[in-house]
């Protein structure tokens, strides 16, 4: 999993959702690829999406459903989960925060 971009135009405005309990920052590739890279702290929450999304895990880990599925994926760091576009999923952090690189657009 990638440590740095190179060429990425970072939106310093934070994206602050759930009462500061998941914090991200957008970015924007030189590519026009659009991704973003964010913490989140112990709890459930549930999000949505209007495209598809690929959420790599780079620290910690945590539990997702998507929607439409009962089924609960474990997902530690150096793993990822695909969200499909128009959807959702609902995350529980259990210990320590967790943090993501989430890419939009892709599967």
């Amino acid at each position: 999993m990638p440590e740095s971009f190179e060429n990425a135009t970072v939106t310093t405005k934070a994206n602050v959702y759930f009462d500061g309990k998941v914090i991200s920052h957008s970015l924007l590739l030189a590519d026009g690829r659009k991704k973003s890279l964010g913490i989140i702290f112990p709890g459930e929450y549930h999000f949505g999406t209007g495209e598809p999304e690929v959420m790599e895990i780079t620290s910690g880990s945590c539990e997702v459903v998507l929607d439409g599925s009962s089924e609960t994926q474990a997902v530690a760091a150096g793993s990822a989960f695909d969200v499909p576009g128009n959807s959702g999923f609902t995350i529980r952090v259990t210990d320590s925060p967790c943090e993501y690189i989430c890419s939009f657009g892709t599967p």
